[in-house]
């Protein structure tokens, strides 16, 4: 697949909640996943895709109530991508909010390489 097919693969796959097959047809056995520096709750860094399914397992236990969510467009550019993605949801201890990050993917042959979030911490 091509960086922009990926891509749109992804976006889709993110609006409809299908995260588990987004990580088993787009991601590479070896991909790293960053977060922002001082992310509380689950690592700035994993790698490996065991590393990045327990990152996301760990997120799932820090939500109470999850709303919805949106995701823009991809803007590919060479091998990398990018979207916006804006949550509306409610993590254990905290009030309902709309959090927003921008997400920035590599792609190599095919598979994404490493995906790495910005977002106030």
């Amino acid at each position: 697949m091509t960086t922009q097919e990926v891509a749109n693969k992804l976006v889709e796959y993110c609006r409809t909640g299908n995260f588990e097959d987004a990580y088993k047809e787009l991601y590479s056995p070896d991909a790293v996943s960053i977060e922002m520096e001082g992310a509380v709750g689950y690592p700035h860094r994993s790698e490996g895709m065991e590393a990045i399914q327990e990152k996301g397992k760990q997120w799932n236990s820090m939500v109470e109530q999850f709303y919805g969510m949106e995701v823009s467009d991809p803007i590919v550019a060479g091998d990398h991508f990018t979207c916006s993605m804006s949550m509306d949801i409610k993590m254990k201890g905290r009030e309902r909010a709309k959090d927003a990050e921008l997400a920035m993917f590599k792609v190599k042959d095919g598979k994404i390489v490493s995906e790495q979030f910005f977002y106030p911490v």
